[in-house]
């Protein structure tokens, strides 16, 4: 429980829990969210990670911002789901995204050895799958009447990936354009 304010916080800041595309827990649920992704990590199926800012006065963390996820680990293939990721509202737009996704990409590439990394998101959620295509995955398609979503309704999934063989091209767009993002900022 130790980022638990920090996420309560996060999904405050833009009461991200009221957009009916996503599964950000309210801050009442943070606690039971934290515990049902540190279950699964317990199964060896996820692999939550808190998203912190880089402090520029230290250049050590900085405050918290949201979640991502490795999840539907497949250890013999190997392969990874990228998911359940989200940041407060203030932190669109800042670059956090694309970077966190980056030292994920990279890891479950060069060090697990993925041959594949995925990604899902809601058809309805654009801002999210703009997000993923930026990132430099495909789309592989759209699985529909996939599963329910929070409120019941029945929700299509779009399924992106990126591949083995795609993916020095995709760290080198995704580091130019955070490189690019830093001179700007400067």
């Amino acid at each position: 429980m130790e980022h638990h304010d920090g996420l309560v916080e996060a999904a405050c800041d833009g009461e991200l829990w009221r957009l009916w595309y996503t599964s950000v827990p309210a801050p009442d649920q943070m606690a039971a969210e934290i515990d049902r992704r540190l279950a699964l990590q317990d199964s060896g199926s996820m692999l939550p990670f808190t998203t912190r800012l880089i402090d520029p006065a230290t250049g050590g963390p900085g405050r918290v911002i949201g979640m991502t996820t490795y999840m539907n680990i497949d250890a013999v293939t190997p392969r990874v789901e990228i998911g359940s990721t989200w940041n407060a509202a203030s932190a669109h737009g800042s670059g956090s995204n694309p970077d966190s996704k980056l030292l994920l990409l990279r890891h479950a590439f060069e060090t697990l050895g993925c041959p594949a990394v995925e990604f899902r998101t809601h058809w309805l959620n654009h801002q999210s799958r703009e997000a993923i295509a930026r990132l430099g995955a495909k789309q592989d398609g759209v699985l529909r009447s996939h599963t329910r979503s929070a409120d019941g309704a029945l929700r299509d999934t779009v399924v992106f990936s990126i591949l083995e063989h795609e993916w020095p091209m995709v760290r080198n767009a995704l580091e130019f354009r955070l490189a690019k993002r830093a001179q700007g900022a400067e």
